[in-house]
């Protein structure tokens, strides 16, 4: 077993580090040894180390939390991933939360953006996971989003961007493509302000669809692009530490009849836009 471990992973060092800690496991539970013998269609584990991650500032914290239900509904700060991806893992919400409130089950029913702010929704047990999950699915999670971005004197709003939203694979972005509308957002604009000496807009975004990056895609295809995105229209290089300009956009909102309890849920976030790495979340 070690030795086809060696040559799978390409990493002697960390391989006998691991077995000689008693780390490398089998299905069954039993430690890999120097003597295991190599089981053809067997299973073994073997955890990577953590890349080095830059702490991301602010916490999550708790909206609401229903034990009978196993529902747990938290504020997301800027920059922090909703869930263990490529290089976020320890630097997510979902980590964060399980070593902080002690919830080794805990699982995300949906997801945002890692530079979206606002209200996530969590279970804390497996077995409350499928009905949340599934409500979801079937669009039962009704969503309101607010956000500052451009303005444009010629467009009329409200209105509602209808289009083909399709991520592939290898590419950051989220591109419009021809074919049947998969993505539905409605735009309205609420007011305007002043951010850094610049009139923006202050617009509600309801979406009736969740394709990846959809606000942002049709936000930037409006011409109105969201404060402090890096990706839309265009991709800016931006370091893994700089955390001086959080993307402008809040999940404000959610709402949806609870399918385990049967009550009618609406969570709305404490935090406020413009939105600042700094910005307070009371509990």
């Amino acid at each position: 077993m070690v030795d086809f471990l060696l040559e799978r992973t390409g990493d002697p060092e960390g391989v006998w580090r691991r077995v000689g800690a008693g780390e490398v496991l089998l299905g069954d539970g039993t430690r890999v040894g120097p003597g295991t013998p190599y089981r053809p269609g067997g299973t073994a584990y073997l955890y990577r180390d953590l890349p080095e991650e830059v702490d991301v500032p602010g916490e999550p914290t708790v909206l609401l939390r229903d034990d009978d239900t196993g529902l747990l509904a938290v504020d997301k700060p800027p920059f922090l991933a909703t869930m263990p991806r490529g290089s976020h893992v320890a630097q997510t919400v979902l980590v964060r939360l399980r070593r902080r409130l002690d919830l080794p089950d805990l699982a995300p029913v949906h997801r945002l953006d890692r530079l979206t702010s606002g209200v996530l929704l969590l279970t804390t047990r497996a077995d409350a996971r499928a009905p949340y999950q599934r409500m979801v699915q079937h669009g039962g999670l009704a969503k309101t989003y607010l956000a500052l971005a451009g303005l444009r004197a010629d467009l009329q709003l409200p209105l509602t961007v209808r289009n083909r939203l399709v991520k592939h694979r290898g590419q950051l972005q989220t591109r419009v493509e021809p074919g049947n509308p998969n993505a539905a957002t409605r735009v309205e604009l609420l007011g305007t302000e002043q951010v850094g000496g610049r009139v923006v807009g202050r617009y509600r975004l309801t979406p009736t669809t969740g394709q990846t990056h959809q606000l942002r895609v049709h936000l930037a295809g409006l011409g109105i692009e969201i404060l402090g995105d890096p990706l839309y229209p265009r991709v800016r290089d931006v370091a893994p530490g700089d955390f001086s300009a959080p993307l402008q956009l809040l999940a404000h909102e959610v709402r949806f009849a609870d399918p385990v309890s049967g009550a009618d849920r609406c969570i709305t976030s404490h935090r406020t836009l413009p939105i600042t790495t700094s910005q307070p979340s009371p509990s």
